[in-house]
Formats: structure tokens, C-alpha cells, sequence
């Protein structure tokens, strides 16, 4: 196995921006550090189940991947355009900020986030399984895996808490930006 490559394709795929880091970086922008690190968590434990199930059940999977992906690139994008609608309004009403941020929210956008599926249910496939099938050997992948997508949304995180006050100044335009970021997202699923 080339470690380099899995390494980059990790950290490449993580750090970059997707739907789940533009989210933690509004959620610390609108809601702060704390509520941002709850998001992160429950991002974080989804992320680290999704890579177990991926380990796990891939084989049986390959089948059915194009119809799974399919289904999942649908709700995907329905489920950032949403979140693109709630960072918009979300200086508007208390009521839907409070929705996002939250443990359960971060948990849940990981099996809707398309960037996050297709990346777990590649990485175990193409870099560990051909060379390693022993259950001790995966689990540390999944949890090599898990820390690096820890270590990007805290990155997040910190570039929020860093630049708060600049995004604080210009909050409406922030959020206008984001949620730009997450209609693109949702588009870029289908081309």
C-alpha cells in the first residue's frame, strides 16, 4: 500500500470544503465555538461509522453501489439545499440557528453528504482491502481515517473562531456566501 497516496487522498478529501466544513464554519460564525464543536462530534462519529460500515459491508455492496449512489446524490443535494436555505435565513429566526449545530445535525449530515459516502466508500476498497483484509489491519484504518477527518473539521473550527469577528462584520454576506457554496455542492453532485 502507498501510504503517501492514502494519506493525501485523505487529507485532500477531509480538509477541502464540503457541505459538513462550510456548515461548522457558519455554525461557529452564528452560534460560536461550543455549539460548533458539538456539530463537529457528531460529524466526526458519523464519519467514523460510515468508514466501519464501508469496511465491513463493501464487498456485498459493489452490486448495488450505482443505485445507492444514485438515491443518495438526490437526497444529498435536497438535504444541502436545505441547509443552504437555513445558513441564508439564518440570522432571520432564532428558531432554525438553533436547529443547526448540533450534535444530531453533524451526525446526520454525514450519511446525507454525498462528498462523505462517496469518500468512504472508496477509500477502505482502494487503498487498505487490497492489500490488507485482517480485521485488526481496518479497524486502525478506520481509525487513522476518523482522526484526519477530526483533525479537518477542527480546522474548521479554528478558522471560525480565528475569523469571527471579520465574519461577524460582514455576517449577512457570509452567509450568503456559504450557502452559494452549498447550491454549487449540490449542482457539482450531478455534473
Amino acid at each position: 500500500m502507498n501510504i503517501t497516496s492514502f494519506l493525501l487522498y485523505c487529507f485532500i478529501v477531509t480538509f477541502t470544503p464540503g457541505p459538513t466544513n462550510i456548515v461548522i464554519l457558519s455554525t461557529v460564525h452564528n452560534r460560536g465555538t461550543k455549539r460548533a464543536m458539538e456539530y463537529t462530534y457528531g460529524a466526526t462519529v458519523a464519519f467514523g461509522l460510515l468508514l466501519i460500515i464501508s469496511a465491513i459491508l463493501n464487498t456485498m455492496l459493489i452490486t448495488f453501489i450505482p443505485k445507492v449512489l444514485i438515491i443518495m446524490q438526490l437526497i444529498g443535494s435536497i438535504y444541502m439545499l436545505y441547509l443552504a436555505y437555513q445558513i441564508y435565513k439564518m440570522n432571520t429566526t432564532d428558531s432554525t440557528a438553533n436547529q443547526t449545530g448540533t450534535f444530531m445535525s453533524g451526525f446526520l449530515m454525514q450519511f446525507l453528504n454525498p462528498k462523505v459516502v462517496l469518500f468512504t466508500m472508496t477509500v477502505i476498497p482502494s487503498f487498505i482491502l487490497p492489500y490488507y483484509s485482517a480485521m485488526s489491519t481496518l479497524s486502525i484504518s478506520v481509525i487513522v481515517i476518523t482522526i484526519i477527518g477530526f483533525l479537518a473539521f477542527i480546522t474548521w473550527v479554528l478558522f471560525g473562531t480565528i475569523f469571527k469577528k471579520f465574519l461577524q462584520i460582514h455576517k449577512k454576506t457570509v452567509n450568503v456566501i456559504m450557502a452559494l457554496f452549498l447550491v454549487y455542492a449540490s449542482i457539482m453532485i450531478w455534473l
